[in-house]
């Protein structure tokens, strides 16, 4: 297994192709602790992270929150399992599950409600009715006055097909005036792990468990509708760059 730094350096990697695809990463994790500090009015919320993988969103909010705590969820245990060895604390827990399933709310374990659900780039592998099933939990399950914050690449849909693609063209072109259109892609990036003496176990617990087969994809619209259907008070996008945006429900 790898060291701690040496955890950290994978995580460095994934952060930096990742920013290929979105440039302005940093800035829309920033939005997503602001929109978390701002709601929720307790100084030690108990924040759960969606498709946490490898906890890039929750370290984050963990520097920003130093009361929080956050449990994050995850189906892939070589992402979690760097997350373990790079950040795990009393602060940072992570849990394996499918948020495709019923039992992932039990898995998280939790001592109490959570203030917060938040997600970053993780929930568009789901399709339409799942992702309908996770956020009417959330609303079930969110303490009064909690948040649920997404962060990812949402499209208007099949209503306006030149707005997802000029916005897809924005982000493109972002990534080229900030330098983030690096080499290293997520095809290379797994690539590069696969062949990492270290990562071998984490590699074996991984194989042949994912398949992510998204053939009814949200709109944007979906996601703001199935959270007001789960009881949110209110829904809307709070921050876009191109096709990058952050959508929040207030309880």
């Amino acid at each position: 297994m790898p060291t701690r730094d040496r955890a950290r350096y994978w995580l460095d990697r994934w952060d930096r192709q990742q920013e290929h695809y979105m440039p302005d990463r940093e800035e829309r994790f920033a939005v997503i602790a602001d929109v978390v500090e701002e709601v929720v009015r307790r100084p030690d919320p108990l924040i759960v992270d969606l498709g946490t993988g490898p906890g890039s969103l929750a370290v984050r909010l963990l520097e920003r929150l130093p009361g929080a705590r956050v449990v994050g969820i995850d189906a892939d245990p070589l992402l979690r399992g760097l997350a373990d060895l790079a950040h795990g604390s009393d602060r940072l827990r992570t849990v394996a599950g499918d948020l495709r399933e019923d039992t992932w709310f039990a898995a998280l374990g939790l001592d109490r409600a959570p203030d917060a659900f938040v997600s970053t780039t993780a929930l568009h592998w789901m399709n339409r009715g799942p992702l309908r099933a996770l956020i009417s939990r959330c609303g079930a399950e969110l303490a009064p006055g909690g948040v649920f914050v997404d962060g990812d690449h949402l499209y208007e849909g099949p209503v306006a097909p030149r707005l997802d693609a000029l916005a897809r063209s924005l982000t493109a072109r972002r990534a080229v005036r900030t330098g983030t259109d690096r080499p290293e892609d997520w095809q290379t990036w797994w690539r590069a792990v696969d062949e990492a003496p270290e990562l071998a176990d984490l590699v074996k617990a991984r194989a042949g468990g994912f398949a992510h087969v998204v053939d009814d994809r949200p709109t944007v619209h979906d996601y703001l509708t199935f959270l007001l259907e789960a009881g949110f008070a209110e829904a809307g996008t709070v921050w876009q760059v191109g096709d990058d945006r952050v959508i929040v429900g207030i309880r």
